[in-house]
């Protein structure tokens, strides 16, 4: 991960709130790179979010030096699959941007399952 100012550990957006502790979440994993907890407007039976606890806006703010974190949010979202039973299949979602339905500008991974998911998506 890049070195990145203090300032910049979490977000002004609910998604920064939740991640300081200030917005109570149910969180299914957590550890010092990120936090994974389930989305309110849930789009299949699992869905869960995945953020970084930095408050990188989204992925086209990733920089050269960011793979370590981008790779660190990837295996998160395997662990939540891996938590929530989802071995049959699911699906790895990022928006990028508004114009792709990116609702809060905090990085965020959706990881889906527990049902088929039709293609293509929308």
């Amino acid at each position: 991960m890049s070195e990145r100012d203090a300032a910049e550990q979490s977000s002004d957006t609910v998604f920064g709130a939740i991640v300081r502790g200030e917005i109570p979440a149910d969180v299914v994993y957590e550890d010092e790179h990120c936090i994974a907890f389930r989305d309110l407007a849930p789009q299949a039976p699992t869905h869960v979010l995945v953020i970084p606890r930095i408050g990188l806006s989204g992925l086209q703010e990733a920089e050269a030096a960011d793979p370590e974190l981008l790779g660190r949010l990837m295996q998160a979202a395997k662990r939540v699959a891996d938590l929530e039973g989802l071995g049959d299949g699911w699906r790895l979602i990022v928006n990028v941007g508004e114009a792709a339905g990116q609702s809060v500008a905090h990085l965020h991974l959706h990881v889906l399952g527990g049902r088929r998911l039709a293609w293509p998506p929308g």
